[in-house]
């Protein structure tokens, strides 16, 4: 089954075959992937090794085994994950371009027509899912950046409520410029984070080496067994590393396959490799002393900057959500599963990034 084309659409232009605007329009969708698609997994370092350490641990001192056992599993869950399932496998299934759940769905009862109505129910509690998941990240994100800022001076406490609507209300009315102009913004910034938690990370992991023995699966099952009665929580905060991975699939109509690929594997995935393993080696460095790694191994005139870059990215964090939704609500018309809504094209050259109006009101 394909996706129809329905909702009230105006179609763009068609992409030039030509190879150097090929080529130059592949840059340009690969930085915009950086803002849009990468926002939310590209955050998660400011928090989750962190919570993962303290599962194992159960307080603020983790042992050697416990560091070098989370590290790993979050190294594995990238790769196996992001890199080899959604990289590798999930973005080739694309239908018409179009990614996401629904889209899933809809090559899924093309090709098993006999289960069509238990695929149908699977992909509809699976768009609620990533729905709500989308109503609640631009909210919660928000006010955990803005929060950020008491890191510097607590007296900022009173403006985070405030602060954060004003943010939001921004963010949402950006929407109507399109995702191109969106990551235009969102797509730089995010560049220079993964650039900076790259860095941060780099610099721990030239001090203290030894972390890199993390890359071993053999810490994963040494910790399994070692710690069986808090692995099962500790496995629960590891996937903090993950979330956001959906946005990959999800938003694959907003940026295609090929710039989102050369994204992960050139920048993202090696960044987010740096920052995690060079969070072990600080809290090695540190007697095991768990704290809060993130922000604590930037020390000196990089603290500041840091948080207000931290709180940024965060913020871009919920684009991917958001576009996300956008996608996903244009699949939903097409399949007849919602009426038909205004539908925005907002590229001459990419056909996948639209603008839905009553949708964005909705989810602000």
């Amino acid at each position: 089954m394909a996706l129809t084309n329905a909702g009230i659409e105006a179609e763009p232009v068609e992409q030039s075959s030509h190879p150097e605007i090929e080529q130059h329009s592949t840059k340009v969708l690969m930085l915009g992937a950086l803002g849009v698609v990468y926002g939310d997994i590209g955050t998660s370092p400011i928090y989750a090794f962190r919570e993962a350490l303290v599962a194992s641990s159960g307080g603020e001192i983790a042992e050697r085994g416990d560091i070098l056992g989370v590290l790993s599993l979050i190294i594995w869950s990238l790769t196996i994950i992001v890199t080899i399932k959604y990289i590798m496998f999930v973005l080739r299934a694309d239908n018409r371009g179009e990614g996401g759940v629904l889209s899933l769905m809809a090559l899924a009862r093309g090709s098993f027509p006999t289960r069509s109505a238990i695929i149908l129910a699977i992909g509809v509690v699976g768009a609620s899912l990533f729905f709500g998941d989308a109503v609640i990240t631009p909210a919660i994100s928000v006010l955990s950046a803005v929060e950020g800022m008491n890191v510097v001076t607590p007296t900022f406490q009173p403006y985070v409520v405030p602060l954060t609507l004003v943010i939001l209300a921004i963010l949402f009315s950006v929407q109507r410029f399109g995702t191109g102009g969106v990551a235009l913004i969102f797509g730089p910034i995010t560049a220079v984070w993964f650039l900076a938690i790259g860095l941060s990370g780099l610099n721990h992991i030239i001090a203290d080496p030894e972390i890199l023995w993390a890359v071993s699966p053999h810490y994963i099952v040494a910790f399994l067994i070692n710690s069986p009665d808090v692995a099962f929580v500790t496995i629960g905060a590891i996937f903090l590393a993950v979330t956001g991975a959906e946005a990959l699939y999800a938003d694959l109509g907003h940026f295609g396959r090929k710039p989102i690929v050369l994204a992960w594997l050139a920048i993202v995935f090696p960044c987010l490799l740096l920052n995690y393993a060079g969070q072990g080696a600080f809290v090695l460095a540190k007697n095991g002393h768990v704290g809060h790694p993130f922000f604590e191994m930037n020390e000196g005139w990089t603290l500041i900057p840091m948080v207000v870059l931290a709180t940024a990215a965060t913020v871009i964090a919920s684009q991917a959500v958001i576009s996300g939704a956008f996608s996903l609500t244009r699949q939903a018309v097409q399949l007849n599963m919602l009426p038909r809504l205004e539908i925005l094209h907002t590229s001459e050259r990419q056909s996948g990034q639209i603008y839905m109006p009553r949708v964005n009101v909705l989810l602000a």
